[in-house]
């Protein structure tokens, strides 16, 4: 039997292994989202491993991009809807008042 390629998903583990230690060196409140970089990159790993690049950290760091573009997209969507629901509740406040009454 001949030797299997490692998956995509096995180079992103070792690339996760390696930088253990700069994880560890980290403020406390920075390593949850180290860790959800990671995450962010296996989000995308069918992809990268289509990819197949002899670089595996740049699939996984236009992975990483790709899901922060797509938060920065949600972010601006509510952003959006917010500054549309303050303005309608302001001009109702400025609206005068019926005079039926």
């Amino acid at each position: 039997m001949g030797r299997t390629n490692p998956t995509y998903r096995d180079a992103l583990r070792v690339i996760e292994e390696r930088w253990s230690d700069f994880r560890r060196a980290l403020r406390r409140r920075d390593q949850p989202r180290f860790d959800r970089l990671f995450e962010y990159a296996r989000e995308h790993a069918d992809a990268s491993g289509l990819l197949n690049h002899q670089n595996p950290l740049l699939p996984a760091l236009f992975s990483i991009h790709l899901e922060q573009e797509t938060r920065l997209d949600d972010h601006e969507e509510r952003l959006n809807e917010l500054e549309a629901a303050v303005a309608a509740n302001d001009d109702q406040e400025a609206a005068p008042p019926d005079s039926n009454s």
